[in-house]
C-alpha cells in the first residue's frame, strides 16, 4: 500500500477520534487555560457557517473567579423559584442547584454564547421574523459545536449548558451584556478531571431515506 493511502487512513482515523471523543465533561481540574488557547477556541468557533454570513453570534468570557460565583448565585435564585414553584422537594432543589454551582464555578473558564439580530434581515410579518431569529439562533449553535470540538482537540473539556436560555435577562444583567445579546448558552471549559463514555444511536433510529 502507498504512503499516501496510509496517511489518508490516519487522517480519517484522526477525524473520527476528534468527532467521536468529545464529551460533555463536567468536573476539572484546577488550572487556568492561557489565554491566548482561549482565543485561538473561540477563533475556531468564528469560522462556522452562518446565516446569510452575518455571523450573529456573540461570546462573552468569564474568567475571574468572583464573576463566575456572581453569575452562579444570580441563576441559581431564579432556579431556586421556578423549582418551588413546580412544586419540587427542597432537599431536591438544593442538591440540582449544587452540582450547577459546583460546575460553574469550578470551571477554569466560561463562556456565555448569545445570538444579536443587529445585522440579521428585517420582516414585517412574523412568520418570517420567526425564520430569520432561528438562523440566527442556528448559526449561534454551530459556532458553539466548533468551538466545543476545538476545546476537545487542545485536550481541553467542555460542557455545554442551556440555563442562560431560561433567565437571559439574569445573566445579562448580572455580566453588563448590551442589551442586544440574547443569551444562549453557557459552555464550561477547563482541562478534564474525569473520562466519559457514551454511545450514540443507531443511524436507523434517526435517519428516513427518501
Amino acid at each position: 500500500m502507498s504512503d499516501q493511502f496510509h496517511d489518508e487512513r490516519d487522517e480519517d482515523e484522526r477525524f473520527w477520534q476528534l468527532i467521536r471523543g468529545r464529551r460533555s465533561i463536567r468536573r476539572y481540574l484546577p488550572q487556568a487555560i492561557d489565554r491566548a488557547l482561549l482565543e485561538r477556541i473561540l477563533s475556531a468557533a468564528i469560522w462556522a457557517p452562518s446565516a446569510h454570513n452575518r455571523q450573529p453570534w456573540r461570546f462573552c468570557v468569564i474568567e475571574s473567579q468572583s464573576a463566575k460565583l456572581d453569575l452562579s448565585q444570580a441563576m441559581a435564585a431564579r432556579w431556586r423559584r421556578d423549582l418551588a414553584g413546580d412544586s419540587a422537594e427542597p432537599d431536591f432543589i438544593e442538591r440540582r442547584i449544587a452540582l450547577s454551582h459546583a460546575r460553574i464555578t469550578g470551571a477554569a473558564a466560561l463562556v456565555v454564547a448569545a445570538v444579536s439580530l443587529e445585522e440579521m434581515d428585517v420582516y414585517p410579518d412574523p412568520a418570517r421574523a420567526e425564520a430569520e431569529w432561528l438562523m440566527a439562533v442556528q448559526s449561534t449553535a454551530l459556532a458553539c459545536q466548533n468551538l466545543l470540538l476545538a476545546a476537545h482537540h487542545y485536550g481541553l473539556g467542555a460542557c455545554w449548558m442551556c440555563a442562560p436560555l431560561f433567565v437571559p435577562d439574569t445573566v445579562r444583567d448580572i455580566l453588563n451584556l448590551p442589551e442586544t445579546w440574547h443569551p444562549q448558552a453557557l459552555i464550561t471549559l477547563g482541562y478534564p478531571a474525569e473520562t466519559k463514555e457514551k454511545e450514540r444511536l443507531s443511524l436507523e433510529e434517526r435517519v428516513l431515506w427518501r
